[in-house]
């Protein structure tokens, strides 16, 4: 820690506002965390904003205190604690880390290491900070809740249709199924430009979630969807989506929905399942080290040119303003794949 300083500077909030008031997202100076036995300090190089970080700054209130947001970062391992075994100082690592501790839009961040991938060689800060929350999201929802297996089972074929696939979730999802499965995949969009950038991530078929989807998925699948990714209207779109999928279809949601018809979904068998990725961290899960390892495989994707990053848009370093401006854009619901920022 001889080379840490003793304060650092960070982005926080002490009060739940709107965005556009000029304390919604404050600069403050702060201590160095100092790091636990399996937490990496890492010296943050880049961050990306996700719906997570305005969802927390608006619902919860910190009481006056500095609450530190961000869970998406990039950055290089400056010191580690006793027990920590996967990393060593020096080396560049990317992570999207724990919502139950403070976040990474601070110069230094303390993360456990069981949470933390090394970052993909062939990517800067910037594009690798775009990546951890998605990917790990993409990846659990796809493999783990759905149950797809790589290409070459007998469980990889089938179609999926992913809602909102222009997205930072849909934009990833899209890809790994593209490089991992052989399902034929179907996104929806509603923009010219976001149906472009979900085809370059890997969508075969786009369908507009602004006009019925029945119809369109009987055009382009007429056999039937097996498994839905739905990142965002699960609760409007279940009846279409029991509609659309075969007898013992699944689906996975990663929206805030507290009431769901799950009864629509019985004469089918189909089963529905919840991704959050911050369950592990929250939960203390025995196999939270289960995202290192997903982080790992993104990264050796990304070296091998199967998954490139989504970050679309820099905003420059990290500060109060800069800040504010991703989460309006984030508030905004038009965003395509991920804002970043870069230095402090």
């Amino acid at each position: 820690m001889s080379t840490v300083p003793a304060t650092m500077p960070a982005v926080a909030y002490r009060r739940s506002l709107p965005v556009d008031h000029p304390e919604s997202l404050v600069d403050v100076e702060l201590p160095v965390p100092e790091p636990g036995p399996r937490d990496l300090l890492v010296r943050v190089e880049a961050i990306a904003v996700n719906p997570v970080d305005h969802k927390v700054r608006q619902n919860v209130d910190p009481g006056g205190e500095a609450k530190v947001l961000g869970w998406d970062a990039a950055g290089t391992v400056v010191a580690v604690g006793s027990e920590v075994r996967l990393f060593a100082v020096g080396d560049e690592v990317f992570y999207a880390g724990a919502l139950d501790r403070p976040g990474a839009n601070s110069r230094f961040h303390a993360v456990d290491e069981r949470l933390v991938g090394r970052k993909p060689a062939s990517l800067s800060f910037t594009e690798a900070a775009a990546l951890p929350l998605t990917s790990l999201t993409a990846w659990e929802g796809l493999f783990e809740r759905l149950g797809v297996r790589d290409a070459g089972t007998e469980e990889s074929t089938g179609t999926l249709l992913i809602t909102a696939a222009a997205g930072g979730v849909g934009a990833v999802t899209a890809q790994l199924a593209r490089a991992l499965t052989g399902l034929t995949v179907i996104g929806t969009a509603s923009r010219p430009e976001t149906a472009e950038f979900a085809r370059r991530m890997g969508v075969e078929h786009v369908v507009d979630h602004h006009r019925p989807l029945v119809p369109q998925l009987a055009e382009v699948a007429p056999q039937g969807v097996d498994y839905v990714f739905s990142t965002n209207g699960t609760d409007r779109r279940l009846g279409e989506f029991a509609e659309v999928l075969n007898p013992f279809g699944r689906i996975v949601a990663i929206d805030d929905v507290d009431e769901l018809p799950l009864g629509a979904l019985k004469a089918k068998s189909i089963s529905f399942h919840w991704e959050f990725m911050f369950t592990r961290s929250m939960f203390g899960t025995s196999d939270r080290q289960a995202q290192h390892r997903i982080l790992t495989r993104i990264a050796r994707l990304a070296d091998a040119g199967a998954l490139v990053s989504t970050a679309t848009r820099d905003l420059g370093p990290v500060s109060a303003a800069s800040l504010r401006r991703a989460h309006r854009l984030q508030e905004s619901g038009g965003t395509i794949g991920k804002t970043t920022l870069t230095g402090f």
